[in-house]
């Protein structure tokens, strides 16, 4: 097969949350534990930092990886979902995988996949561990999916853990209450391996120490250690606490003595994060004149920051791209909106995209007034159009609206 057609046959003919939703998620890692044993357990001979929660694990990823790419070494990356290509999902010091190497993947190992019926997101961590080991790399940072304890990249045991924070999403899988969702992603802390934790609340706080407790890893909660950081490009004000996760957890690797990391490597991994890694979508400027602004923020606990520093920009009117997808809490979302800007609805194109009329009526009854549009570019591009130089423009709602604009 041809990479299209190779990806074409991991889209469409495997569950993938991505476009599908909830019938592509998996309880259990059998499947995953099966595949590894196939590969002949790649996650064991690579060295891992593993990273949860519900927002900013993306960012903190990336992160960590420019540091470690500061510092030198050879740093695997492996994150979800893509926005553009599905190779952004593994990288090496910021380069996407090869086509040749996921075609020769798949076609080696395409009768496994069929036969034990895997998922789209089981056989790409098989192709990332695989990837990561055959090229050597000194380091990966591995994000999980969904939730932790599940995610079928919780089988290797890292140097370190990662989460960095717990809010209301994916609750039809992850539990309907901080502390059930604070569970999920604490699965990811191994015993006696050091975990460090972002954001916590008084509810999700006893879960980690609990967790932390019965696997006799030392915890570190990054909020109450860290003061400063350094400055970074990417301007959003969420990232103020992300970079002092990545900072926290950066100090808990260079104790451990593995890896040499100078406070100039920091400084400069920060600074770097975009070109060292590629990062995109995270308040991310796409025009200056009218000023336009994306970002892939999509739950409550994210869009309350990113609607805080839209509403502390200034311009004249506010233009707002909004779409989103089919399972999203609207009652949650909606009222983080601001009432005083031009509305342009649309549906973002996947399976999975909720219709834009649907969104428009919901949103007129939280006092969201605008048009709907038959795609997010049309969309877009009539916000550009209606816009004057001192407005504007936000897009966003879901990773896939910004992944279009992209």
């Amino acid at each position: 097969m041809t990479y299209p057609e190779t990806l074409d046959w991991m889209f469409n003919q495997l569950p993938m949350y991505q476009k599908q939703g909830a019938s592509a998620y998996k309880e259990d890692l059998t499947n995953t534990i099966l595949l590894a044993n196939h590969l002949h357990n790649p996650e064991k001979e690579i060295k891992t930092i593993h990273v949860a929660g519900t927002n900013g694990k993306g960012s903190t990823s990336h992160f960590l990886a420019s540091i470690l790419q500061e510092a030198g070494y050879k740093t695997g990356l492996y994150t979800s979902p893509h926005l553009k290509d599905f190779r952004e999902r593994i990288k090496i010091d910021g380069k996407d995988i090869s086509e040749d190497f996921i075609v020769s993947f798949i076609a080696q190992n395409k009768s496994f996949f069929e036969e034990n019926q895997l998922s789209f997101f089981e056989m790409t961590v098989g192709l990332a561990f695989d990837y990561f080991r055959q090229e050597k790399v000194d380091i990966a940072i591995i994000e999980v999916g969904l939730g932790g304890r599940l995610d079928s990249t919780n089988i290797i045991t890292p140097l370190l853990s990662v989460i960095t924070n717990i809010g209301m999403d994916h609750v039809q899988f992850l539990g309907n209450t901080m502390g059930k969702i604070a569970f999920e992603k604490a699965g990811i802390i191994k015993p006696k391996i050091p975990v460090v934790i972002g954001e916590y609340t008084s509810k999700t706080k006893p879960v980690f120490e609990k967790k932390a407790s019965e696997t006799q890893s030392e915890i570190f909660f990054a909020s109450d250690i860290i003061q400063e950081t350094y400055p970074s490009v990417l301007l959003g004000d969420y990232q103020k606490q992300n970079k002092k996760t990545v900072l926290q957890a950066i100090r808990v690797l260079q104790s451990q003595k593995q890896f040499q990391i100078s406070e100039e490597n920091i400084k400069n991994g920060f600074w770097n994060v975009v070109k060292n890694t590629g990062l995109q979508g995270r308040w991310q400027q796409l025009k200056e004149v009218p000023k336009v602004i994306c970002d892939t923020a999509h739950n409550k606990h994210g869009l309350e920051i990113v609607m805080n520093q839209v509403n502390n920009q200034k311009f004249d009117k506010l233009h707002i791209v909004l779409g989103v997808v089919n399972d999203k809490d609207l009652d949650d979302v909606l009222p983080l909106f601001p009432k005083n800007a031009t509305y342009y609805f649309c549906r973002p194109d996947i399976p999975r995209g909720l219709d834009a009329s649907t969104l428009q009526q919901k949103a007129t009854s939280f006092g969201l007034n605008g048009k709907v549009y038959n795609s997010v570019t049309e969309a877009y591009k009539n916000a550009l159009e209606n816009a004057l130089e001192s407005d504007f423009i936000y897009v966003g709602g879901s990773t896939f609206v910004v992944a279009e604009i992209l």
